[in-house]
């Protein structure tokens, strides 16, 4: 019988093995449990604030605005602790495993930066923690690597499939579904088995709460555009979340197109994929005419999925969300705009969104506004980026 509460509509569930079931409702359990007390939520806040950084600031790109004809905010999740919005939800999690008495937390990581916020955040607590990398994300991001294994972490390279966060994922729940008992894993986007995409939802839903807040107060009202990029899509239900219900707000998420949607090399897994299943859920994934899964292609590591949040594909279906394209070169161009014109170097994951508001903003006018979720800084590509300037190209 189908659990209702695991889906968003045709989407989501739980499609694990029969072992991992109990550890699931435990987890579940214990997640509703933390969210309605109240000494749970007060220790989660005084972190964001007092650890974390939060609030972040909610930027008015004056430089930005005036060259593409709308008034572009950055929401300036590169301002966290760590640098990107992913320890928002890694605090939150791994809170609940000390509520539950866990010792050690696992973790997949793509770009890096998940991985170093679980490994931040289980130093702060004297946590046991353990992070699966693809080896091609480890060549790209060798930076936060190094910051994970100073954090005291062990990375253990994964050397399956596509060497990427897919095959990442893979190996922490296989790992997981041997050793739950002591173990919490940490999962870094708005994927996998229920009730994890909805609890990294809750648990970036700051990002939203905050910017809605702000925005009223700087300008009055609500933004006419939202805008984050999406590879699980952890950043941009954060930034959805509190403006779903605004009818009047248009909700607008960016995936990678890598070397263009015809190339075969890309990573929309909302404009070519075809619902299925992965890592415990049903959402919409790249995959041939038999159903195996395709391999995605990003210059970014955190967009390199060839999937995507089951509620994103629920959003996207139901027409409250639009779902856009960028390319790898559209995102650099982009990137490199942003830090000529504000002197902020954002992630190549962030750039995409940037690269899709720099289109829009023409078409929208100059009274019109749109949020941007600037959802980590580009320090951790810098690599990347040289090589890419230099001609070199990257890692396919």
């Amino acid at each position: 019988m189908r659990n209702e509460k695991a889906y968003f509509g045709a989407y989501g569930g739980q499609f694990v093995s029969e072992s991992l079931m109990n550890t699931l409702s435990e987890v579940d359990a214990a997640f509703e449990a933390a969210i309605r007390d109240p000494e749970f939520l007060e220790q989660y806040h005084y972190y964001l604030k007092q650890y974390v950084g939060r609030e972040t600031p909610l930027y008015f790109a004056k430089r930005l605005s005036e060259k593409y004809g709308a008034h572009i905010y950055l929401k300036r999740e590169d301002l966290n602790h760590t640098g990107a919005h992913k320890i928002n939800n890694v605090m939150g999690q791994v809170l609940l495993a000390r509520r539950m008495g866990k010792t050690k937390v696992i973790a997949e990581t793509g770009a890096g930066q998940h991985g170093v916020a679980t490994a931040t955040v289980a130093a702060l607590f004297d946590m046991e923690c353990t992070v699966y990398m693809g080896t091609e994300d480890i060549e790209r991001q060798q930076l936060n690597v190094m910051r994970m294994e100073m954090l005291g972490a062990t990375v253990v390279p994964v050397h399956s499939g596509s060497n990427t966060l897919k095959d990442a994922t893979n190996e922490a729940i296989r790992t997981w579904a041997k050793t739950a008992e002591d173990t919490f894993y940490v999962i870094g986007s708005a994927v996998g088995p229920y009730p994890y995409p909805k609890m990294v939802k809750e648990f970036q839903s700051c990002i939203s709460r905050e910017a809605k807040r702000q925005f009223a107060e700087i300008a009055g009202g609500l933004p006419d555009v939202v805008m984050a990029c999406v590879g699980g899509g952890s950043n941009s239900i954060g930034m959805f979340a509190d403006f779903i219900d605004e009818e009047n707000v248009r909700l607008i998420g960016v995936e990678a197109a890598g070397l263009g949607i015809e190339s075969g090399k890309h990573a929309s897994a909302m404009a070519l994929g075809r619902p299925g299943v992965l890592h415990g859920m049903r959402s919409y994934l790249l995959q041939d005419d038999n159903g195996n899964v395709e391999l995605a292609h990003s210059i970014s590591a955190g967009l390199d999925y060839p999937g995507v949040g089951p509620e994103h594909a629920y959003l996207k279906d139901s027409g409250r969300a639009e779902y856009v394209s960028i390319t790898d070169a559209e995102a650099m161009e982009a990137l490199m705009e942003t830090c000529k014109l504000e002197g902020i170097i954002p992630a190549i994951e962030s750039a995409h969104a940037l690269a899709y508001a720099f289109q829009l903003a023409p078409q929208l006018g100059r009274e019109q506004s749109i949020i941007v979720c600037l959802s980590g800084r580009g320090d951790k590509d810098v690599n990347t980026i040289a090589d890419y300037l230099a001609g070199k190209g990257y890692l396919n």
